[in-house]
This record gives structure tokens, C-alpha cells and sequence, in this order.
């Protein structure tokens, strides 16, 4: 290795580190929202019946993700005209200091109503930071990157959303453990959220100390910046958000079935004790976010195409038997489930990761990115946990959320079948392909 390769690589390291550190922000907080969906559903939205106040907390889950789109329109506007280093520094600020506000908020029993209401804005807050994270931090990387290593660079993305996952379990569990549950009920739910503060500190001095992106400072240099990137990248290649988006739609709910209904379909649907939930959930996390790098080597060779059919291949043909296999009795079957979900969950979110980048051309990649993934997830990801825990409720089969998880699977696959491959294509150069209406036939 030259020199100058070894300090290419250097420099390559620190991009991934500083855009994994705030998409480990935005997935931390979310994960933490659903590991204390019980204790938060007992502070803001008491109930006599346990079932109602679950859905009215993975409601408040789902209300985040409704201001997502509009976040993705703002900040992704935003990353095209001024950068992607400024508008990430931007973002994991608010994303840090909505969840510590999280941390601190009065619950019901002490402003009454007030108390939910505020929850559903910091949600909101949240929702919207979050909008213009992961896109711009996809961008961030990629815009960075090796062309033959594309997947496999953008891969960590997704290992620091599933670590973030993890070690939202393992805080939870620790301090369920420590406190009690009565005391983590009262008040020790609040501690795990505050941690977010100083990695939100970090995150921004990270990212200030990093260079905007080659391909962007290009635009920029050639003074070819847009003007309206949403109103661009809706007329030129809106058949083409629309296309990844039907794919997308499939991440999210596969993601948030792994990561976040998971937990409360072990104890509430399987029966399993809060220890067993956890220990289970967090293996499986772990075992994720190392099958990542993997994936995105493999993406590497074989092209996108064959990413995205194997994944929803695998989400289709292994849903129904991970969700038999977890809501079983015992530690080992519910670990065994859930890997057998995490395959396909995991697969769709590392290809995700670089068809973001390489669908779009530079100059509206952020806006057109942050708004085909936030709008996805926004129908398919904020909505799973409530769907998933509503279709049992209305058809009394446990097994209801793995027959929806496969239907979209279904149409997953129709839809890749219709995105062209870009593992060889250029972010930088010119290329027909991205010429205003080239993707849209």
C-alpha cells in the first residue's frame, strides 16, 4: 500500500466513523422507544387495559415517522444546496437534544395531559431531524468511496443502526436489572435517553472536522448546484423514487419487525419473560450487525440486482417459519427466529444503504434519497409495531404479521425486478443514465 493509499484510507475510516456515530444517535433513540414501550405506555398513556396503552405508545412510535418525508424534503434540499457535512452537523444536534428532552419530560401522573402532548412533539422533533440523517449520511460515505467497494463501505451504516439497536437492549437491560422493575418504571426509564447527549456532542465535532464530499464540492466548484432540488428530483426521476421506494417499503417493515415488534411479540404474543426477550433480541442484533460487512462484499460482486431478489427471496421464504420459530418456548428457539428473520432484514438494509447513492446523480442524490427512504419508512416502518400488535388483536392469530411481512415481500420483489443495476456506475462522471428522464421509462 502507497502512501497516499494508506492515507486515503485513513481518511476513509474517519468518514465512516463520523457518519456512523449519528445514525447510531437517531437508531438509539428509537430503539430505546421500543425496548420501554411498556414503561413509557405506564407513564404517559395509562390505561386500565395494557393492550390500549401499547397502541397508544407505538401510535406516538408511528407519529415520528409521519414529519420523516417532511424532514427528508427540508434537509435533503438542504444537503444539495449547502453541502452534506453542514446539514449532518445540523442533524445529529437535534436528534441528540430531542432525545434528551425525552429524558427529562414530566410524565402523566405529574402535568396530566400535557404529558402525552409533549411526547407526540418531541416525536415530532425527532421525526424530522431524523429525516435528513440516514440519506446524507449514505451520501456522506459513498460520495467518498471506492467504486468496487461501495456496498461493502456503506455496509457499516447499517452495522451501527443494529449495534445501536443492541446496545439500546443492553442499556435497558442493565438497568432493569440494576434498578428493579418497579424503580425502572418510576423513574430509571429516563436514564438510557440522556446517554444521547454526549454522544450528540461527539457526533458534531467529528463531523466538523471533516471535508464536504469530492462529488458535491464538484457541483459546487461547477456552480451546477440546484436550484430546487425537490421540485428537480420529483420531475426527472420520480419513477425511480417510486420504484426504490416499493423496495424500501420492505426494508422498513422487515427492519422494525427484527428490531422493534420483535421484543414485544416475545412477550406479550410467545409468552417469554422480559430476561429472555432481551438476551434473545440482543444476539440477534449483534449476529446483524456482523452479517453486514458480509452482505455488502458480496453486493459488491454480484451487483445490486441480485442483492435486492435474494433478500426479499429470503424474506418471502423464511418470514412465516421466524415468527413460528420465536413465538416457541424457550431461549434457543427464540434466538433461531429471530436470525432467520435478520437474514433477509439485514440484506435489504445493506443494499438499501448504496442504492440511495447510486440511483441518483449528484446534484438532488440527498433530496431525492431522504425522500424515497423517509416516505417508505414513514408508511411501513413507523406503522409496523402498531399493524403488527392491531392484526392480532382483530384476527387472533399470532402468526398475522409474518403473513403481512411476506405480501410486501412479494411486491419487493416485482419492484426490483424493475430498478437497473448500478454496482458500475459512476457517482462523479456524466452518465445518460442520469440525464432528467433517462430513469424514469
Amino acid at each position: 500500500m502507497t502512501k497516499q493509499d494508506a492515507q486515503e484510507a485513513k481518511m476513509l475510516r474517519k468518514v465512516i466513523y463520523a457518519a456512523s456515530i449519528g445514525n447510531f444517535v437517531e437508531w438509539f433513540d428509537f430503539a430505546l422507544y421500543g425496548f420501554l414501550a411498556t414503561e413509557i405506555a405506564t407513564n404517559f398513556f395509562p390505561s386500565n387495559d395494557p393492550t390500549a396503552g401499547l397502541l397508544k405508545t407505538f401510535a406516538a412510535f408511528a407519529v415520528a415517522f409521519a414529519l420523516r418525508p417532511i424532514g427528508g424534503a427540508y434537509f435533503g434540499a438542504l444537503g444539495d444546496r449547502i453541502g452534506r457535512k453542514r446539514t449532518l452537523a445540523i442533524t445529529i444536534l437535534l436528534m441528540a437534544g430531542s432525545t434528551v428532552a425525552l429524558g427529562i419530560l414530566p410524565t402523566h401522573a405529574t402535568i396530566g395531559i400535557v404529558a402525552p402532548i409533549l411526547l407526540v412533539l418531541i416525536r415530532c422533533v425527532q421525526g424530522f431531524s431524523t429525516g435528513g440523517e440516514y440519506a446524507g449520511a449514505c451520501a456522506f460515505v459513498l460520495e467518498h468511496s471506492r467504486t468496487d467497494k461501495r456496498a461493502w463501505y456503506s455496509s457499516f451504516l447499517p452495522v451501527s443502526t443494529f449495534t445501536a439497536f443492541g446496545a439500546a437492549g443492553i442499556v435497558s437491560f442493565t438497568c432493569s436489572g440494576a434498578l428493579g422493575a418497579a424503580s425502572m418504571t418510576e423513574w430509571g426509564w429516563r436514564l438510557p435517553f440522556l446517554i444521547a447527549a454526549p454522544l450528540g456532542v461527539c457526533g458534531f465535532y467529528i463531523r466538523q472536522k471533516l471535508d464536504e464530499t469530492p462529488d458535491f464540492q464538484q457541483v459546487s466548484d461547477n456552480e451546477a448546484v440546484a436550484s430546487a432540488p425537490v421540485r428537480e428530483a420529483l420531475r426527472s426521476h420520480g419513477r425511480s423514487m417510486a420504484k426504490l421506494g416499493l423496495f424500501i417499503c420492505t426494508t422498513a417493515l422487515s427492519f422494525y419487525m427484527f428490531t422493534t415488534y420483535m421484543t414485544t411479540y416475545l412477550k406479550v404474543t410467545a409468552g417469554h419473560n422480559a430476561s429472555t426477550t432481551l438476551l434473545s433480541n440482543v444476539l440477534a442484533l449483534l449476529f446483524a450487525a456482523a452479517l453486514c460487512p458480509a452482505v455488502g462484499r458480496i453486493s459488491d460482486r454480484v451487483g445490486r440486482r441480485m442483492t435486492m431478489f435474494t433478500a426479499a427471496g429470503l424474506l418471502v421464504v423464511g418470514g412465516l417459519p421466524a415468527f413460528l420459530l420465536a413465538g416457541s418456548s424457550g431461549l434457543a428457539m427464540a434466538i433461531v427466529g429471530q436470525l432467520l428473520l435478520a437474514l433477509g432484514a439485514v440484506s435489504c438494509n445493506v443494499v438499501t444503504a448504496v442504492m440511495l447513492v447510486e440511483l441518483f446523480p449528484t446534484r438532488v442524490r440527498y433530496t431525492a434519497s431522504a425522500l424515497t427512504y423517509n416516505l417508505a419508512y414513514a408508511v411501513f416502518g413507523g406503522t409496523a409495531p402498531f399493524i403488527a400488535t392491531f392484526l392480532i388483536g382483530a384476527t387472533g392469530d399470532p402468526l398475522a404479521p409474518a403473513y403481512y411481512l411476506v405480501l410486501a415481500s412479494v411486491v419487493a420483489l416485482v419492484a426490483a425486478w424493475r430498478i437497473p443495476e448500478t454496482s458500475r456506475r459512476s457517482l462523479s462522471d456524466p452518465n445518460p443514465a442520469f440525464h432528467p428522464g433517462a430513469m424514469s421509462s
